[in-house]
């Protein structure tokens, strides 16, 4: 069966046939690291890193590239740097917070059993890429100077008589629609209510960088043209699959693809644009207003990592996905069964019941479906398809711990307990067994009665 992957500019599925088998390239856009990721952006890093993991599994590790960028360069972390360290230089205060803010979403992800990338790039290595991009944009009468800043002309794009794409294409937008429905940014320098800005002048104290285009003031990129420019450094002019948000189609993927395609003179940036879809808490758009945003760091708290990614991966990648504790607690019982048949199980060939799905665009909600029928079948093959998908990182010893770490039960006690209990039930005490089973429930521990003896577990 082959791989077939949904593509948001032909707004249809497409077999995937890579670019080179040998070399297959995927681009997601990564965080601004300017504070702890939220669940939302959690999404995103889960979807993109099972796809990493199929399409290893399908061309082999040594043939698969994915680079997710860090973005380090941005008014938000110029607002977080002044705020938190008011009293050093600018420079330095933003090197803080980047430093630190990256070093948080390492371990996040980490926690939710995502891969590192094969490259993770940083927007200020790529200054120089930046502007040999912007330099062939304004060369070719795509972009201008105006005012200390350089504006990409949409208009200019579509005007232009080549195989190049129409900007607008990707989002499904006319020019009109966009200039009516979108909020833009009214300057009187721009030519067109469209243009988005490709550099601009740093206000002092800010980072800068010698400016491209004649332009004599220092400056700084804009947002849309980081990422053209660390997708061409690390993955070249074309590449197989580029990745991110739904929020991220407009305006930011679609600036992306007017700059590269531009730049470049090519039809394509990518061949495969895949994007997510949103994400609700317990029904409600999150917000910081509503009191239900909700960061990674917060959750893994209370929860393992896997959990969390279980809980993510329940949902098609496409579709809205609604965070509630129940469903949390849900896979938190699924785990907790899966790491006891099948953790320290020697894992065979991930399961075709398992593979055939994720085939399918990615469905991984069929595909979990699939590992629940493994269950009572086929362990070994529960356990390697269980790891292709990212989970069983540690022994049940190992997750049956850490439960009671999280917990704050004492093994030893429920040991001892569990044996007061099956000594009282010897000598036919049963008031006294049903008093020690009421004192371990309340310590939140289950436990379970068989021929074979006693097992117990924490029940969250």
């Amino acid at each position: 069966m082959e791989l077939r992957l949904y593509d948001t500019l032909s707004r249809e599925k497409r077999t995937f046939v890579p670019l080179d088998p040998n070399n297959v390239r995927m681009y997601v856009c990564g965080p601004t690291v300017y504070d702890f990721a939220h669940i939302g952006n959690a999404r995103p890093v889960i979807v993109f890193d099972v796809l990493f993991r199929l399409l290893r599994h399908l061309y082999g590790e040594a043939h698969v590239k994915y680079v997710r960028n860090i973005t380090d360069v941005d008014d938000k972390i110029n607002d977080r740097a002044a705020r938190d360290f008011p009293g050093l230089p600018l420079n330095e205060a933003i090197r803080k917070v980047t430093e630190e803010t990256g070093r948080q979403f390492h371990a996040d992800v980490d926690a939710l059993g995502a891969l590192r990338p094969s490259v993770e790039p940083r927007a200020t290595e790529h200054i120089a890429e930046m502007r040999e991009i912007i330099e062939r944009l304004v060369k070719g009468g795509f972009a201008y100077v105006a005012e200390d800043h350089v504006l990409f002309s949409p208009q200019a794009m579509n005007a232009a008589n080549s195989s190049l794409p129409r900007y607008g294409a990707l989002s499904n937008r006319s020019l009109d629609e966009m200039v009516a429905g979108a909020r833009v940014d009214i300057a009187p320098y721009k030519k067109g209510n469209t243009d988005f800005v490709l550099w601009k002048p740093s206000k002092p104290g800010e980072p800068s960088w010698p400016s491209p285009a004649g332009i004599t003031a220092e400056g700084r990129p804009g947002w849309h043209i980081e990422c053209s420019a660390m997708a061409w450094k690390h993955l070249g002019e074309h590449f197989d699959i580029h990745g991110g948000g739904i929020d991220l189609v407009f305006p930011h993927h679609e600036n992306e693809v007017a700059q590269s395609c531009c730049a470049f003179h090519r039809e394509r940036m990518a061949n495969y644009w895949m994007h997510n879809g949103f994400l609700q808490v317990e029904s409600e758009k999150m917000s910081k207003s509503l009191g239900n945003f909700i960061t990674i760091h917060e959750l893994l708290k209370d929860w393992p990592g896997e959990v969390l990614r279980l809980n993510m991966l329940k949902t098609h990648y496409r579709s809205p996905i609604d965070w509630t504790m129940k469903s949390l607690e849900e896979s938190a019982k699924t785990l907790d069964d899966w790491y006891r048949v099948a953790a320290d199980v020697e894992p065979g060939k991930p399961a075709a019941s398992v593979v055939e799905p994720l085939l399918d665009d990615l469905n991984t909600s069929l595909a979990i479906a699939a590992l629940h029928s493994l269950r009572g079948s086929d362990v070994h093959a529960l356990a390697g398809s269980l790891r292709l998908l990212g989970f069983l990182s540690e022994s049940a010893a190992q997750w049956e711990g850490r439960k009671q770490q999280a917990s704050g039960v004492d093994a030893n006690e429920v040991e001892r307990l569990i044996a007061e209990r099956t000594a009282a039930r010897s000598r036919k005490d049963f008031g006294e067994s049903d008093r020690i089973r009421d004192v371990l429930v309340a310590m939140g521990v289950a436990i379970k009665d068989s021929k074979e003896g006693t097992t117990w577990e924490v029940v969250r």
